[in-house]
């Protein structure tokens, strides 16, 4: 029907806008939130890194694969993230498996929100320790889950416990409750994680995510992040005290086993967090350009969700219809990505939109303008 949406090759994109099938479209389906990736200055560190050090470290972290640059950027994103030491995966995804696996054994009981990303998920099933989820950015629910925990193992006392939590939820884009969690973390002793994969560069001061807009970073545990979004590069890192993360070195499977970070990469990190401190504007520019598209979409009668960011869902319900708007979006000049079951649940299949600081209010206009047109055309 020529309505599939996945695996989409993009001739170019250069942050709000890109060429697909050789046709210019408004981008308003990245996660390039402060569009550091087209940022020369971010380009040339990376070029420069590649031609003084090559393309890859060919090691592990653990034996021969780190590099100055490495301790570098760490250092400057447990400074960043206010924290005592940090540490570099090569993806996103892998921090989750090396930090969960690591920190969850026999004695102790990860409680996971149901809404988190999915290497959270596929963590929870390397972690040895029980695995609880509890209903999506429900405090209640949590502590209802802490009470129900240890009998649920045969009463036994003293379990560790572990919460981790997106910061910024992926696709519906609200924010999490992190104060009310962190409260009921508190009461029943338990340790706190926050993947902030799509809070860094969006929301706090400064871009430093969620756990800094409420200005509980030095109460959160760890804070979990990617470079594949705000941050211009590939790979992920973990803050926190400087015990933990000298474990998770030593017990993080996936970055033991796996080739470390290269420097065309870490040097791409470095630069835009250099970028980020010196331009918070453009911090500012992506939460305006959220509020704008999130009023917007809601004045002409389209159904947001709960969205707090600048990750705005679209939320249509059926499957075949939220394809052929993907489609008819398309051919109209704007790209947007689709979630449809398993992504979520059945019946709320949705057209996920997210914005940039470098979105103009003409490209913000224009994008409001085709789905007023569509909205009219299939009655949404």
């Amino acid at each position: 029907m020529g309505i599939y949406p996945l695996y989409q090759p993009l001739d170019r994109n250069d942050g709000p806008t890109a060429v697909i099938e050789g046709k210019s479209v408004i981008m308003a389906g990245s996660n390039n939130y402060l569009c550091l990736t087209i940022h020369p200055e971010v380009r040339k560190a990376s070029a420069d890194a590649a031609m003084e050090f090559g393309t890859s470290f060919t090691g592990s972290r653990l034996l021969n694969g780190t590099h100055r640059l490495h301790g570098l950027l760490e250092g400057q994103l447990a400074d960043f993230f206010d924290k005592e030491d940090s540490l570099v995966f090569s993806t996103g995804y892998q921090v989750n498996l090396g930090v969960i696996s690591a920190l969850v054994d026999e004695n102790s009981i990860l409680f996971m929100d149901k809404g988190d990303h999915a290497s959270i998920y596929d963590a929870a099933r390397l972690a040895r320790g029980k695995v609880v989820r509890f209903d999506h950015n429900d405090e209640k629910a949590l502590e209802e889950a802490f009470k129900q925990a240890d009998p649920a193992l045969g009463g036994q006392p003293g379990l560790g416990k572990i919460v981790i939590v997106d910061g910024v939820f992926s696709m519906e884009g609200n924010l999490c409750r992190l104060p009310e969690i962190l409260s009921v973390c508190k009461k029943y002793k338990a340790r706190l994680i926050v993947d902030d994969a799509h809070g860094v560069g969006t929301v706090g001061p400064g871009g430093r995510g969620t756990s800094h807009y409420f200005g509980l970073e030095k109460e959160v545990d760890l804070i979990i992040g990617t470079f594949s979004k705000t941050l211009a590069s590939i790979g992920g890192f973990v803050a926190g005290d400087a015990k933990i993360i000298h474990y998770i070195k030593h017990f993080g499977r996936s970055i033991i086993y796996s080739a470390s970070l290269p420097a065309p990469n870490v040097a791409a990190v470095i630069c835009a967090l250099k970028i980020m401190r010196r331009e918070p504007e453009r911090v500012e520019r992506v939460i305006a350009n959220g509020r704008t598209m999130r009023e917007g979409l809601k004045s002409i009668g389209l159904n947001i969700g709960i969205s707090e960011t600048p990750i705005v869902p679209i939320i249509i319900g059926d499957e075949l219809l939220t394809l052929t708007l993907w489609r008819e979006l398309l051919n109209m000049g704007v790209y947007v990505n689709v979630a449809i079951h398993p992504a979520v649940p059945r019946g709320k299949s949705l057209l996920r939109t997210s914005y940039t600081s470098e979105h103009t209010r003409e490209h913000l206009d224009r994008v409001l303008d085709i789905f007023s047109s569509l909205k009219k055309k299939h009655n949404l």
